[in-house]
């Protein structure tokens, strides 16, 4: 006879938690992101996409892509240094490294732009040096690649850590015994191991970089056609009463964020099969 299972709820109740649960997540999320698309195309598909090619919005558009295309490699190696130093080595320091890396989590977004007009901007700690030679970063493309730099790198490193560490270092020590150098030992032995778990970081760390909002509409200027990114236009659009354009414009950002759901959803599957794969 099998035995029941203490743990398991009955079944009026576990039904019960599944339709709270189905019924939260169809108001806090479904409903509103199906309310994003119908109104981006409450005056047809000629009208969104006219709000989409539309010069500024395309600008932003490529502004989003081009602070995405470079923050995300920066944290790609950041991300994959600091793993490997925090996984693979003892040192005196380590937690507090790992308390510095989690700071982004913990500091208001609005907060780490406010940091960078105040060692950037025209009245800063380097803006007379910066202006003397010309350099414009606060109010320009560099100040908004820096925010959301700031706001982005812990996801690589959180992703990696505890994947290198539940996987020792009995490899690449293997590896190394055998003749191998630094390099071989971690395009050959490490990358693998941790492909998929730095693959989701590198998802998280675009889909936040694409979407982030606070750090960057402070370090912007909101200067149109020029430093709105995606989500700074959207706010622009709507404060104009442009509820079409500012949906549209919403809706592609939606879209996004749906396509990235899907690849998360994907590299969990393939994660959670390598670490099957693997007895872990």
């Amino acid at each position: 006879m099998k035995r029941a299972d203490p743990l398991q709820a009955p079944r009026p109740v576990m039904l019960g938690l599944v339709a709270l649960a189905v019924a939260y997540v169809g108001v806090m999320l479904l409903l509103p992101l199906a309310a994003v698309f119908v109104e981006a195309l409450r005056n047809g598909w000629e009208a969104a996409e006219a709000a989409i090619v539309e010069p500024d919005a395309w600008a932003a558009i490529k502004l989003t892509l081009l602070v995405a295309g470079i923050s995300v490699p920066c944290n790609l190696i950041f991300g994959i240094a600091s793993a490997w130093l925090i996984a693979k080595h003892d040192f005196r320091g380590k937690e507090f490294l790992l308390t510095l890396i989690d700071l982004p989590f913990s500091v208001s977004p609005v907060v780490a732009g406010l940091i960078y007009i105040l060692l950037y901007g025209a009245h800063g700690w380097f803006g007379p040096w910066l202006e003397a030679h010309d350099i414009s970063i606060v109010f320009a493309t560099p100040g908004i690649v820096l925010a959301t730099i700031f706001v982005t790198f812990p996801f690589v490193t959180r992703e990696l850590v505890p994947l290198m560490i539940a996987r020792g270092r009995s490899e690449e020590e293997a590896a190394l015994s055998l003749g191998a150098n630094g390099w071989q030992t971690f395009i050959r032995v490490t990358l693998p191991n941790i492909r998929w778990g730095l693959l989701y970081g590198v998802l998280l760390t675009n889909a936040r970089a694409m979407g982030e909002f606070g750090a960057v509409s402070v370090v912007s200027g909101h200067i149109r056609g020029e430093t709105n990114t995606m989500p700074l236009h959207v706010e622009v659009l709507y404060n104009e009463y442009n509820f079409v354009a500012a949906f549209a414009v919403a809706a592609l950002l939606a879209l996004l964020a749906l396509v990235t759901l899907g690849l998360k959803t994907y590299l969990e599957w393939r994660h959670h099969d390598a670490l099957a794969a693997s007895g872990h």
